[in-house]
C-alpha cells in the first residue's frame, strides 16, 4: 500500500502535464482554449458573417484547411488574405504568400504556385519546402538545370526526400548526365516499386553508362507494364541482341509488340530489330513478315526496302543464304566448292584454311591443270558493304607471304575504286557480288543431278 500512493501521484502528474502540453496551442479567436476544429469553424464563420474581411477568422480558416490538406480551399482563403495584406500591416505577408504557394503547388495550380514561391524564396532561400517545390516546377517547365539546382539545395536539408530525389534524378536524366542521374534515381526507386517512370529512367541511365546487366534486369521487370512496357521490351531486346542472345531478344521484342498501345516510333523499331534477329537466326520467312509490316506502315523507314529486297533474294537462293548467314562450317564448305567452279577441270588441293572473326575466310590451295600449276589464295568476304583498298592490300601481303602466284577476292558487296586501282598491275582478281552470284548460280545448277548422271 505505501508503494501504491506514490505511483498514483506520478500517474496524475503525468496526465496533467500531457493535458497542458496538448491543449497549449488550442485557443479560439479571442485567446480562450478550445478543444476541436468545429469550434474554430463555428467561431470563424460567425465572425465572417458580420465581417467577410475579418483577418483573424480568415487566417484561422486558411490554417485549418492547410493543416487538413484541403489545399484548394486553403489556396482560396490565403488568396483573400493576400489581397488584405496591402491594407492590414498586422498580417504576416510572407507566411501567407508562402502557404498560398504551397497550397497552389499541392492543388496543381502551377502558374500561381510558381509566382508565389518565387517571391517567398527571396526571404527564405534555404527553405526546404520552397526549394523542393521550385525544383518540381522548373522540371515541369523543362528548365532542368534550374530544377537540379533547387532540388540539390532542398536535399541538403532533407537528404532522403523521395520526391526531391526523384525529380533531381529525372532532371539529370533529361540533361543526359546519366551517371549522376543513376545515383539519385536508384535512391528514389528504392522502396517505391510503383514509380515506373523513375525505374525506366534509371534503367536507361544504366544502359547509357554500359551497366548492361543491371539495366537489363529492370527493363525485363518493366516489359509487361502497359505504359513503359513497349520501350522497356525494346531496350531489353537490344541488350540481348548486343550479347548475341537472339532467342532472348526475339522474346523481348515479341512481348513489346503484344501491347495494345505502342507509340509508332517504338512499334517500328521493335519490328525492325525483331526482323534482324530472325535474319540472324536464319528464320527468313518471319523476318520478311516483319519487314513487310514495316513497309506497310512506313516504306521509308531506315533501309527497310533494301532489307526486304535482300531477304527476298536470300529466300530464293539457298547458296546465297549459306554464303551470308549460315554457320561458319557451312560457309567454308561452300567456299571450297566455289574454288572448283572458278577452276573447272583441275585438281585442287587445299593446303590451309583460316577464318577471321566470321568476316572472311582464306583458302590456300594448290591448283593443277594439264599445262600449268600454281599456289593461289582465295579470300571470301561475307560483308555486303564496300571492300576498300586496305583489305585488298592485306590480301596482297598474304599472297606474298605464302609465295602464292595469284589471289582471288570475292565479296557479297562491292569494291571501292581505290581497291580496283590497286590490283590493276598485280595478279589479284576482284569478284564483286555480281560475279559471286553467277558462281553461286552455277554451283546450284551443277549440284543438281544431270541427265548423264541419271
Amino acid at each position: 500500500m505505501p508503494l501504491l500512493i506514490p505511483f498514483i501521484i506520478i500517474i496524475v502528474a503525468l496526465f496533467i502535464i500531457v493535458s497542458v502540453v496538448t491543449g497549449k496551442d488550442k485557443k479560439d479567436l479571442s485567446g480562450n482554449q478550445i478543444h476541436d476544429r468545429n469550434s474554430i469553424l463555428k467561431e470563424a464563420n460567425k465572425r465572417l458573417a458580420s465581417n467577410p474581411k475579418d483577418s483573424q477568422a480568415l487566417t484561422a480558416l486558411a490554417d485549418l484547411h492547410f493543416a487538413e490538406q484541403n489545399y484548394p480551399q486553403a489556396m482560396k482563403t490565403y488568396g483573400i488574405l493576400m489581397d488584405l495584406c496591402a491594407t492590414n500591416s498586422r498580417l504576416d505577408e510572407h507566411r501567407i504568400n508562402l502557404n498560398f504557394g504551397l497550397s497552389a503547388m499541392k492543388a496543381k495550380v502551377w502558374t500561381e504556385a510558381y509566382k508565389s514561391l518565387t517571391i517567398a524564396r527571396t526571404k527564405e532561400p534555404e527553405n526546404f519546402d520552397i526549394n523542393a517545390s521550385m525544383g518540381v516546377l522548373e522540371y515541369r517547365r523543362k528548365n532542368y538545370e534550374k530544377s537540379v539546382a533547387y532540388l540539390m539545395q532542398a536535399l541538403k536539408s532533407v537528404s532522403n526526400d523521395h520526391e526531391s530525389l526523384r525529380y533531381c534524378g529525372l532532371s539529370l536524366y533529361k540533361l543526359r548526365r546519366f551517371k549522376e542521374a543513376s545515383t539519385y534515381l536508384r535512391s528514389a526507386a528504392t522502396g517505391h516499386p510503383d514509380d515506373k517512370e523513375a525505374l525506366f529512367s534509371l534503367a536507361r541511365s544504366l544502359f547509357e553508362i554500359a551497366q548492361m546487366d543491371q539495366a537489363l534486369k529492370i527493363f525485363s521487370h518493366l516489359r509487361a507494364d502497359p505504359d513503359w512496357g513497349p520501350k522497356s521490351a525494346l531496350y531489353s531486346g537490344t541488350v540481348n541482341k548486343q550479347k548475341r542472345e537472339y532467342d532472348k531478344a526475339i522474346m523481348d521484342f515479341e512481348i513489346g509488340l503484344k501491347h495494345k498501345e505502342i507509340a509508332e516510333d517504338v512499334l517500328l523499331e521493335l519490328k525492325y530489330r525483331l526482323a534482324d534477329c530472325y535474319n540472324q537466326t536464319s528464320e527468313l520467312d518471319k523476318a520478311l513478315e516483319q519487314l513487310n509490316d514495316l513497309y506497310g506502315i512506313n516504306p521509308k523507314y531506315k533501309d527497310v526496302e533494301v532489307q526486304r529486297k535482300k531477304i527476298k533474294e536470300l529466300t530464293g537462293n539457298r547458296n546465297l543464304q549459306t554464303y551470308l548467314i549460315a554457320p561458319i562450317s557451312e560457309f567454308i564448305t561452300l567456299c571450297r566448292q566455289l574454288t572448283l567452279i572458278l577452276f573447272p577441270k583441275t585438281r585442287i588441293k587445299v593446303m590451309d584454311i583460316s577464318v577471321h572473326k566470321n568476316e572472311y575466310v582464306d583458302i590456300l590451295a594448290e591448283v593443277k591443270a594439264r599445262k600449268w600449276e600454281d599456289l593461289i589464295v582465295f579470300r571470301f568476304y561475307r560483308d555486303e558493304g564496300k571492300i576498300g583498298d586496305f583489305s585488298v592490300r592485306e590480301l596482297y601481303a598474304r599472297v606474298k607471304e605464302v609465295h602464292a602466284g595469284r589471289g582471288f577476292c570475292l565479296t557479297a558487296g562491292v569494291f571501292s575504286e581505290e581497291a580496283q586501282q590497286f590490283v590493276e598491275a598485280r595478279l589479284i582478281d576482284l569478284l564483286p557480288k555480281e560475279n559471286l552470284m553467277k558462281l553461286l548460280n552455277k554451283l546450284k545448277i551443277s549440284s543438281q543431278p544431270s541427265a548423264n548422271a541419271l
